[in-house]
């Protein structure tokens, strides 16, 4: 069969580019503090990292929506989390050194996150772009009416960066990635690396490759069929 690699690949980014999980996890803790309980060790609610607020609330305070001070107490998690929101994230090892080869190799490069842009944006400056590293799209939480699972933000990022979506990969770490990824015809890669909670059943989500660590994507660049 005949190789053919990608015109672009698109990251997620918590759970995938950055390791934000401490300070989600923080955000979290700081609530149970201020209420008199302990803190949570950060292993035990790392895996809930990528579902988000809402899954963070559920496990950390046994908070869900039906409860009738829900919206005040997301909003409250949501203030904690972007005053503390780069105090521990950082890039995963190989994150920048992947950057580097996929711009060496001529591939575009972009980020689809369910993020919002307010924590989004300040994020991505500070940790890509005032290091010289400038996403050909980045897509958000709020720049599309649906978020991922729905294939929208990965359209728009292929829209943006003038590339049909067919000839796009998409890495992530959640079930919600694989989904949008293969809704919009992009390859769908799992970075096993990040939040999963259980390889053995993300490995349902659809991914057409896996990868251990951001590094990996280049040994797999070469060899993936794209037909």
């Amino acid at each position: 069969m005949a190789m053919s690699l990608p015109r672009a690949v698109f990251f997620d980014f918590d759970g995938t580019l950055v390791d934000s999980a401490p300070d989600l996890a923080g955000a979290v803790n700081d609530m149970r503090v201020e209420d008199g309980m302990p803190a949570l060790p950060l292993e035990s609610l790392r895996p809930y990292a990528t579902y988000g607020a809402r899954s963070l609330l559920k496990a950390g305070l046994g908070l869900t929506p039906d409860d009738p001070d829900y919206d005040a107490q997301r909003k409250r998690f949501l203030a904690i989390y972007d005053r503390r929101k780069l105090d521990h994230t950082h890039l995963f090892d190989g994150v920048l050194e992947l950057l580097i080869a996929l711009e060496r190799r001529g591939l575009i490069w972009g980020i689809v996150t369910n993020k919002n842009s307010r924590l989004a944006e300040p994020m991505i400056h500070e940790l890509l772009r005032d290091r010289a590293f400038t996403p050909a799209a980045v897509v958000c939480g709020d720049s599309t009416p649906t978020p991922k699972p729905h294939p929208a933000p990965l359209l728009l990022a292929a829209r943006d960066a003038e590339i049909e979506a067919t000839d796009c990969w998409f890495v992530g770490d959640g079930e919600s990635d694989m989904r949008a990824s293969l809704a919009a015809g992009m390859k769908p890669v799992l970075a096993t690396y990040g939040y999963v909670p259980d390889i053995g059943h993300a490995r349902s989500w659809g991914a057409h490759h896996e990868i251990g660590k951001p590094l990996d994507l280049l040994g797999i660049l070469p060899r993936l069929d794209w037909s």
